[in-house]
This record gives structure tokens, C-alpha cells and sequence, in this order.
């Protein structure tokens, strides 16, 4: 499952054997890579899909991306959830105790599948109030009631690719989970473009093919990505639970449920969730800010969330990476390396975001022009992109560095400087700035906060952190 070179860096440093500065440089590039990828292949499927509604017109644009943030939330919860048992796996695969983690393993998915239908049934109750709660036009309210619905009806679905996906990776599986995520993109596009658009002919060397449609619209935008996802998490299941060497099912072992590893996970999880519920709440707000602004104000705002997403998932990437590095390294009673590459993590996120943020403000032209026809949407689009460009390093510093939290459980602090920073800065500047300065100004209130985001995270990685982390406070649960 692994890359030979990954296996032998990790080895080596659960091994206690001595790295150098290059090879913990490598450990912490040829890790980021796949999941990079796949983070990027993700924002892709999410380009194309955003592309594909694009074309059905600026009223179903408005719908997605009206319910768009508390697709967010429900989603960010089910990631949530499966975090208290991923960190877990890390610490224990560093630790080499390969049998519980196994039996957190079958918890986990016990678990987080429990959660996620009690999420569903959440959605469903919420789903016909929603547009009307977050202020939409009746124009694009039932529109965005019926595609919440139907993104609710997924959440099992997400929960389980989320958790299976996490556990891969924090047992040092970055390519599996990688590739998948490629090839859920572009199961996403095929069953796209075939459940939203009509039939039609297509012509290719003098040839015509009649290529079949649903023309279901923005409900198959809907429909066509859960199906990418279900598919995705079946495959994620059998590499878990059938091919990986370290976590797959033994006969000879029983589940045995331990009542301490669900607290654990539970004292993981709930500042992860509770930070879901701060961010996703201040997105709902935040589109709240935006709707009064008009029906091109929500799309443009939409489409460059979109765009912008492209930019920082690289980030999230490496931040994924990191988790796993800090993970294994606390399991293995690493205290020597645990701070230093928490830092060479940290930096290299912020390189990686520094170089995005160049290139979203040379091309964001093209990319809002990918999106949409529109010429309004288009010149609103490029403006609020160029600012946000200036905010994609601390970006990255704040992404890259809760990462490094999560990987060492304490995962309260991304929590409490997240609430800070979006409620206390964000907000109230985007509410103030909307008024005189319209969405450039709410953009302009989303770039400020994420900088005073990323020095807080710096400052806390190198006082809390780094105290921790030298003294070998973290421990194994």
C-alpha cells in the first residue's frame, strides 16, 4: 500500500533511528504530495460541477451557493467525528500497537455511521426552512431546498469515505486515499454531466453521438456527486478492511468495545466539531452579510469561494500530512523531532499557500471565466479573488499549523483561536465593510481576519506547541 521511500522514512523515525534535516524534508514532501493531489483533484470535481450549474443559469448558481455553507457544516461534522478515531490510529501505528488500533478501527466506523444518520435526519427536518432562513429570494428557495435535501440523504456516505480516508492516512497511507480521490473526481464529472443535462448530439470527425442526459439539472449535480462518493467509499472500505497490511480484519480478533477509546475520541472530536459549528456557522452568517448584496452577489461569491478553494487545498493537504507525521511521532516517543517537524511542516505550507495566492491573483481571469458567462459575475469575481490573494500564506500557516495540532490531540486550540478569529474579526468587519464597500469589502474582511488567523496559530505553535511537544506531553490517550 505504502511508497517504499515513505515506509522507510516513517520506519526509521517510529524506529527511533536519527534524520536528517534532508530526509525530514523528504518525509514531509513525498507525504503531502498525494494528499495534495487529491485535495486538488477534489476542488476540481468541485470546479467542474460549479461550471456544469454555471451554464443552467444565475438563478440555480444563487441555489447552490446559497445552501452551500451548511453543506459545509453538516460535512465539516462528519469529518469531525472521525477525527477523535484517526489521531487515535496515528499514535497507535506510531507506537506499533497494531491491534487496537485495529479494534479502533471497527469502533470508529460503528460510531461515526451512528452519527452521520442522526445528522441525516437533522437535514431532512431543516431542509424546506433553510433557503428562507438564510434569507434567500424566492426565486431559488425551493430549488435549494430540494438539492440540500438530497445532499443530506449522502451524509452516511461522506461520513464513512471521511473516516476510512483519515484512518488510511494517519497509518501512513497517503496514496491510496490519494488516488481515490482522483478517481472520484472524475466519476463526478461522468455522472455530472449525464444527470444534469438533457440529451444531445455530438459531433466528432464528421461523426454524431447522441450522448444521454437526465436534464435533472441542479439535483443532479446532487445526485451524480454522491454517487462518485458511494462508489469512492466502497473502494476506501475494501483497502481498509480487506488490503491494508497494518488495519485489515482478522477473524481471530474480536471487536471488544473499551469504553475509555470512545471518550478519547470524543474528547477529539468535540473541539474539531465545535470548530466546525464556529466556522460553518460564520460561513452561514457570512452568506447572510452577502444575500442582501443581490442575486450577482451570491454568485460571484460563490463561484470565488470556489476558485479560491483551488488555492488553499494544497494547504489542507500538507495539513493532512502533518497529522499523521505528528501523530506517529507522539506514538513513538519521538519528543526529539515532534517540535522540529511540526515547524518544517509549517514553513513548507506557507511556501506552497504563498505560491498559490501569486498565481490565483495573475489567473483569477480565467479561472472565474471557467465558472461562468456571465460578465458581471465575471469583473465581481476577479476583484474579491485579487484581495483574498494577498491572505493565502497565513492562510496556510493557520491550515497547515491545526493540522499539527490534531496530529498531537489537542485539538481545542484550533477550535478556541478559530472562534477568535472568525467571530471577533471577521463578521463584525464583513458586516461594517459590506455597507460602504458592497462584497469587495466582505472580501476584504475575510483577507484580514485570515491573517490575524495565521499569526495566532503561529504564535500558539511556537509557545503551547512547542513546550508540549519538547517535554513530552502528549501522550497516547
Amino acid at each position: 500500500m505504502k511508497n517504499k521511500k515513505d515506509k522507510n522514512l516513517l520506519e526509521m523515525m517510529c524506529g527511533g533511528e536519527k534524520l536528517s534535516f534532508f530526509q525530514e524534508i523528504e518525509l514531509i514532501v513525498t507525504l503531502s504530495i498525494p494528499t495534495i493531489l487529491a485535495q486538488i483533484s477534489s476542488i476540481l470535481m468541485q470546479y467542474i460541477d460549479a461550471s456544469m450549474v454555471g451554464r443552467l443559469g444565475e438563478e440555480n448558481s444563487a441555489a447552490v451557493g446559497l445552501v452551500s455553507s451548511t453543506t459545509w457544516l453538516f460535512g465539516g461534522l462528519c469529518m469531525a467525528a472521525g477525527t477523535g478515531f484517526t489521531v487515535q490510529i496515528a499514535k497507535l501505528t506510531g507506537a506499533k500497537q497494531h491491534r487496537k488500533a485495529r479494534n479502533i478501527v471497527k469502533l470508529a466506523l460503528i460510531c461515526v455511521l451512528l452519527f452521520s444518520l442522526l445528522l441525516l435526519l437533522t437535514g431532512a427536518a431543516l431542509s424546506s426552512q433553510l433557503p428562507e432562513m438564510l434569507g434567500g429570494d424566492k426565486s431559488i428557495r425551493k430549488k435549494a431546498s430540494v438539492y440540500f435535501l438530497i445532499f443530506t440523504l449522502s451524509l452516511p456516505i461522506l461520513a464513512l469515505n471521511y473516516v476510512s480516508a483519515g484512518m488510511l492516512q494517519c497509518s501512513g497511507n497517503m496514496k491510496i486515499p490519494g488516488i481515490l480521490e482522483i478517481v472520484m473526481c472524475f466519476l463526478d464529472v461522468i455522472f455530472n454531466y449525464i444527470l444534469i443535462f438533457p440529451s444531445s448530439s455530438v459531433e466528432l470527425f464528421s461523426f454524431k453521438f447522441i450522448i444521454y442526459g437526465a436534464g435533472l439539472g441542479i439535483f443532479g449535480a446532487a445526485l451524480g456527486t454522491a454517487l462518485a462518493e458511494l462508489i469512492t467509499t466502497v473502494l476506501l472500505l475494501y483497502f481498509l478492511l480487506v488490503k491494508s497490511d497494518l488495519l485489515k480484519i482478522r477473524k481471530e480478533e474480536k471487536f471488544v468495545f473499551y469504553r475509555k477509546d470512545l471518550i478519547t475520541a470524543f474528547k477529539i472530536a468535540l473541539p474539531v466539531g465545535i470548530e466546525q459549528i464556529i466556522t460553518c456557522g460564520a460561513y452561514i452568517a457570512f452568506t447572510a452579510i452577502v444575500s442582501p448584496l443581490g442575486t450577482t452577489a451570491i454568485a460571484a461569491n460563490s463561484f470565488s469561494i470556489t476558485a479560491e478553494s483551488l488555492c488553499y487545498m494544497p494547504g489542507y493537504g500538507i495539513g493532512a500530512a502533518a497529522t499523521t507525521i505528528i501523530g506517529q511521532c507522539i506514538g513513538s516517543k519521538r519528543y526529539d523531532l515532534t517540535k522540529q517537524l511540526g515547524w518544517l511542516t509549517a514553513l513548507f505550507g506557507i511556501a506552497v499557500m504563498t505560491l498559490s495566492g501569486f498565481a490565483m491573483y495573475i489567473f483569477s481571469p480565467q479561472m472565474i471565466a471557467i465558472l461562468t458567462a456571465d460578465a458581471n459575475i465575471r469583473t465581481l469575481g476577479v476583484q474579491i479573488l485579487r484581495i483574498e490573494a494577498f491572505a493565502e500564506p497565513m492562510y496556510g500557516a493557520s491550515i497547515v499549523s491545526s493540522g499539527i495540532f490534531r496530529g498531537a490531540g489537542d485539538t481545542a486550540v484550533p477550535s478556541i483561536l478559530t472562534f477568535v478569529s472568525m467571530w471577533l474579526v471577521r463578521i463584525p468587519l464583513a458586516f461594517v465593510l459590506s455597507k460602504n464597500y458592497g462584497l469587495q469589502g466582505v472580501w476584504l474582511a475575510m483577507c484580514i481576519e485570515l491573517c490575524v488567523r495565521g499569526a495566532l496559530f503561529l504564535v500558539f505553535l511556537s509557545t503551547r506547541f512547542a513546550k508540549r511537544a519538547q517535554s513530552g506531553k502528549y501522550v497516547i490517550n
